[in-house]
């Protein structure tokens, strides 16, 4: 009785054990002793449930699958994860590439912009193979007094609504502030 719980290698299925169980049963009923044996059949019975599981064949190994098979249920997602994973870098770095095109355009654009108005003749950034333009550069009239003033303030209104970032920035806005106000308070406005 002081016998450890055997554990099985290869532990059998239930159908095997139903089977173990009706054949105990099967003997028990063929076996008919007297009432005051019922204590030796039980152990008779043990012992031949031992023996019958002991001595049976273990069951037959399914054929063993392949990870591949085993896991097919992951595969979709595994697939569908790296789907998504691989379209948001693809559109994260799109994004920088377009930005990063942008602020060159728009430098490009800002010091043609500056150099036509400080040399007010037409600036070309890369030669043209076809003839050169000989078209003179249109001059706009000039801007009225007033107008300019009220650009000037309206700038200043502007500058005074940005909130730098660094101390660096803050003396930088505070400078143009400056120098806005003198452009606002000045007898003559430089032209444009």
């Amino acid at each position: 009785m002081s016998e450890a719980p055997k554990l099985y290698t290869n532990k059998p299925k239930k159908a095997q054990m139903k089977q173990v169980l009706e054949q105990l049963k099967g003997k028990d009923f063929a076996s008919s002793t007297p009432p005051g044996a019922s204590a030796s059949s039980a152990e008779a019975a043990a012992a031949s449930y031992k023996m019958g599981s002991g001595s049976s064949a273990p069951p037959p190994q399914p054929p063993k699958e392949s990870f591949a098979r085993r896991y097919k249920f992951l595969w979709p997602l595994l697939l569908t994860a790296n789907l998504a994973v691989g379209a948001y870098f693809f559109m994260r770095t799109k994004g920088k590439d377009t930005s990063i095109t942008e602020e060159e355009e728009t430098d490009v654009t800002t010091t043609s912009v500056s150099a036509t108005t400080a040399t007010t003749a037409p600036v070309t950034e890369k030669p043209l193979p076809s003839p050169p333009i000989t078209e003179a550069a249109k001059l706009h009239e000039p801007i009225p007094v007033n107008q300019q003033r009220e650009l000037f303030k309206w700038i200043l209104e502007e500058k005074r609504k940005v909130k730098p970032k660094d101390p660096e920035e803050k003396k930088h806005i505070d400078e143009e502030k400056a120098i806005l106000k003198q452009f606002i308070r000045a007898k003559s406005v430089p032209s444009i």
